[in-house]
């Protein structure tokens, strides 16, 4: 099958490089064009474990291109995806216009009929809002041709996004016509069996990405709650998540207490949910606490260094583990580390900070210029006062803190993720400081 993707970003390559992986022909249009340069090449603009193997190796076999030229990837395309963002604008609600423009850009230039699918995460009415733009403009060209607007919403996980897109545990479409689901069906019959398979009208597809998103920050931001209460009764948040996690209709998915969430999606979709509700004349009580709840926990980390050293850390060297919202991927948007790594500066501290892929040039300029990075994470320990763990790595897992230790000026180690044993940090003379468990230090309970 033949098929455009308009937006060569995370959503966009993912998808159509997966599409082209199933056997289509896929062509990518983006209207950067040092991107466009690069995956030409073969090299990806983004970190992904797998993606740039799966760029080169289909883009050799002639089943995926790139282009600025939209005329190229519309040709005799059957589908046409929209995968452009939808960044939070200032009014807290979903940025449309990379979606219009996008839109427009089709619409001006395709000649035939063909389904547009919206692969961006929109507020519910976007498909609505969009078939007006279509009519009209249709109407302006004097062409006679059916655009069909059809909502497909991704569900992928950063870091492991081509096994979620090539093995997707649901595919959601929302169509109104017999044509519509017929064809999307033929697309993901390589990807999903057909129970896997759900239908249902634009408004609801649209309105599931933005429910999906928000019950998992739910979870996350609910745990992250239950953490302080844990520090407040002397309780431990691992232990009560193993009781929660083995009651079959909760599961253990998303029960991590820690340091808060990040990335380019639950932040956003939390409160572009928000916004959508209020719109319509809801009290959004809930989604309104699943944010607040996480922009508290995000400065955790800071608070529990400042009770530690005082609110002036003029002078302390503060080696910081891990940039990412998470591991596997480079994306720090919306990242604890940015919220940890501000108050620090902020208070007087000299900041060194590592991690494994995300020390990109366009990373730094989330942070300011007075950041220093290592190499490793030998680097970063050497005479520091203490060090913050942020993002789970397994590397950082693997740490040898009996070797690392003596590099460091003092043994203290702050955990944002709760991912060592209190036991055998103690046994090994640090000051250790997790979240929400029971035997951290006294001065901080």
């Amino acid at each position: 099958m033949k098929i455009c993707v308009v937006g060569t970003g995370y959503v966009g390559l993912v998808t159509a490089t997966c599409f082209a992986e199933k056997g289509n022909e896929v062509c990518c249009i983006d209207i950067e064009e040092s991107k466009i340069a690069k995956l030409k090449k073969g090299i990806s603009p983004i970190y992904e474990p797998g993606l740039e193997e799966l760029v080169k190796s289909n883009s050799a076999a002639g089943r995926l291109s790139f282009s600025t030229d939209i005329t190229v990837g519309l040709k005799d395309a059957k589908l046409c995806f929209i995968a452009v963002g939808t960044p939070q604008g200032s009014d807290g609600c979903a940025d449309l216009n990379q979606v219009t423009t996008a839109l427009d850009e089709i619409v001006s230039n395709i000649n035939h009929s063909c389904f547009i699918v919206v692969k961006s995460t929109v507020p519910v009415g976007t498909g609505t809002l969009l078939c007006k733009r279509i009519k009209a403009l249709v109407y302006e060209r004097n062409i006679d041709i059916n655009l069909e607007v059809l909502s497909n919403p991704e569900f992928l996980r950063e870091g492991v996004a081509i096994e979620d897109c090539l093995s997707p545990d649901r595919v959601v479409i929302g169509a109104s016509s017999d044509e519509a689901i017929a064809i999307m069906k033929e697309l993901y019959k390589p990807f999903a069996t057909e129970d896997r398979i759900f239908i249902m009208d634009p408004l609801s597809a649209e309105i599931t990405k933005y429910a999906a998103n928000t019950m998992l920050a739910a979870r996350i931001s609910f745990m992250n709650e239950i953490a302080g209460l844990c520090d407040k009764v002397g309780a431990d948040v691992v232990a009560v998540k193993e009781g929660i996690a083995s009651d079959k209709r909760i599961g253990k998915y998303f029960l991590n207490a820690g340091c808060g969430y990040g990335g380019s999606c639950f932040p956003k979709d939390v409160k572009a949910l928000y916004h959508v509700g209020e719109s319509q004349g809801l009290d959004m009580t809930l989604s309104t606490a699943i944010d607040k709840v996480n922009r508290k926990q995000k400065e955790i980390l800071h608070i529990m260094i400042r009770e530690r050293f005082g609110n002036d850390l003029e002078g302390l060297k503060i080696a910081v583990l891990g940039l990412a919202f998470k591991p596997h991927t480079d994306d720090m948007r919306e990242a604890p580390s940015i919220t940890l790594i501000r108050g620090l500066l902020n208070c007087g501290a000299a900041v060194y900070a590592y991690d494994p892929v995300a020390m990109t040039s366009e990373n730094k300029n989330w942070l300011s210029s007075d950041v220093n990075y290592g190499e490793g994470i030998e680097e970063i320990l050497k005479d520091a006062d203490c060090a913050v763990l942020v993002t789970e790595w397994p590397e950082f897992k693997e740490i040898n803190w009996g070797k690392n230790a003596p590099l460091m000026k003092n043994k203290i180690l702050f955990d944002g993720r709760n991912i060592y044993d209190p036991q055998t940090m103690e046994d090994l003379g640090f000051e250790y400081y997790c979240i929400g468990r029971s035997n951290r230090p006294t001065k901080l309970k």
